[in-house]
């Protein structure tokens, strides 16, 4: 699965509100580039095509910039309240370990979602458990290929849980049956 997407920015050389504004109007979204100690770079970017690149998950986005392109990363994005329009980007800049990092990513996330998808599971949770694996350090490609025997036996605990929860609320009840039922006894008749 591919997660690069190639942008072709221009240049920033208005700065302020007002400029903003208007590069905004114009379908731009203006953004600045740094890191790998890099000096700061004022650009624009073009509104849709980075909005449809910024629902990717782990994306690369390939900037194109005075003949070179490079490999960037969203790092802040802002965005209008109420609208949600993109107002300003922040990017940070990726070395070639950070780009294959992504892609590790992106292929188990795909592997895992059709996985799930194909034994009757929620994609969803597939995704969660993908997450998860990243954010512990685990080898995402095995997390990937386990997916459906870990959703299952998750699926199997919540179920005896429930069960559990079931029998002991059954149980509080009949207890309850029966105490009332001792308590009636226990009233002299007339």
């Amino acid at each position: 699965m591919s997660t690069d997407v190639t942008l072709k920015a221009q240049p920033r050389t208005q700065f302020g509100k007002g400029a903003a504004r208007s590069l905004r109007r114009e379908g731009l979204v203006p953004a600045v580039m740094y890191g790998s100690g890099s000096e700061l770079r004022h650009i624009v970017l073009p509104e849709h095509e980075t909005n449809l690149a910024l629902r990717i998950a782990q994306v690369v986005l390939r900037v194109e910039l005075d003949g070179k392109t490079l490999p960037v990363a969203p790092r802040d994005v802002q965005r209008d309240p109420v609208r949600t329009d993109l107002l300003h980007l922040d990017l940070v800049l990726l070395s070639l370990a950070d780009v294959e990092e992504r892609h590790a990513y992106n292929d188990a996330l795909a592997l895992a979602q059709a996985n799930a998808e194909e034994a009757g599971l929620d994609a969803m949770q597939a995704a969660h458990l993908i997450e998860e694996a990243a954010a512990a350090g685990e080898d995402l490609a095995e997390a990937a290929a386990n997916v459906v025997e870990t959703l299952e036996a998750q699926t199997r605990a919540f179920a005896e849980a429930a069960a559990a929860t079931e029998a002991a609320e059954e149980a509080a009840g009949a207890a309850e049956g029966e105490e009332a039922a001792e308590g009636a006894s226990d009233e002299p008749q007339e």
